[in-house]
């Protein structure tokens, strides 16, 4: 992690802030001035702005099972009910990877690690994100190769990457783009409206048994697939030599089953 991103990462300022920090030399790693733009502290190096030490904070990543009616957002007047609801206090402060629009339901991701929300999220990695829909009447027989075909959305060649069709209005599709609203939009072009849209797998992560409005930590087997498959080997390298990491903790490890079907 470069100099900026880790006194970002560290709220001491936004990245371009941070920039202008190292510019004006307020920045010392182990009592020496840094203005090097692409240096990288290592968890030895004691970095300092104006004399005071940057703590950095711990990475903390979980997995939340977000019920359709709860928008993506920490404020909306014009609902009561959003994903942070959901969430302790003390996770006030994460950040989603990967909006789901306020009908949707599944698998939603959040941490405090930049980095890692920006690698899942950038087409450059194309990380798999995996949907079931139900359509509001049956599909036409063509619909599953139109889907991979795909359309002009904002002026690009939004597509499936794979389709299936598991019943006449039921599909699981799985896209690597990264478009607003990309299947609802996709299925209006087409003429049919999903009436439920779920997302079940995002990468290597999973829902399994985890209730409707309920979270969970992700593993630190989990994060490390995700963060590998999305890493430059250089960056690798870094990671092998940086060490472990923590997630967050639940009160309790134990979970309802969830009788409902996947969504």
């Amino acid at each position: 992690m470069r100099l900026n991103r880790f006194l970002a990462a560290a709220g001491v300022a936004s990245r371009r802030g941070a920039d202008e920090l190292i510019a004006g030399g307020r920045v010392t790693v182990n009592g020496k001035p840094c203005r090097d733009f692409h240096f990288q502290p290592a968890p030895t190096d004691y970095v300092k702005v104006d004399g005071r030490l940057v703590h950095q904070r711990t990475p903390v990543y979980i997995l939340l099972n977000k019920p359709a009616g709860f928008v993506c957002t920490r404020r909306d007047p014009n609902t009561t009910d959003t994903i942070y609801d959901l969430l302790p206090p003390k996770l006030s402060s994460l950040a989603y990877v990967g909006r789901l629009d306020a009908q949707s339901e599944g698998l939603l991701v959040l941490t405090n690690d930049g980095d890692f929300a920006q690698r899942l999220t950038h087409p450059r990695f194309k990380v798999e994100k995996e949907y079931e829909v139900a359509l509001d009447r049956a599909a036409t027989a063509d619909l599953a190769q139109r889907l991979l075909r795909g359309v002009l959305l904002d002026g690009k060649r939004a597509r499936a990457k794979h389709v299936q069709q598991i019943s006449p209005k039921r599909f699981r599709i799985v896209l690597e783009q990264g478009i607003n609203r990309q299947i609802r939009r996709m299925l209006e072009c087409f003429g049919f409206h999903a009436k439920k849209l779920a997302r079940i797998r995002l990468g290597n992560l999973r829902l399994h048994d985890l209730p409707r409005g309920k979270w969970r930590p992700l593993s630190v087997q989990e994060v490390g697939v995700l963060s590998s498959k999305t890493a430059s080997p250089a960056r690798t390298e870094r990671s092998r030599r940086r060490g472990s990491f923590k997630v967050a903790r639940r009160d309790s490890s134990a979970f309802a089953r969830n009788d409902d079907e996947s969504r």
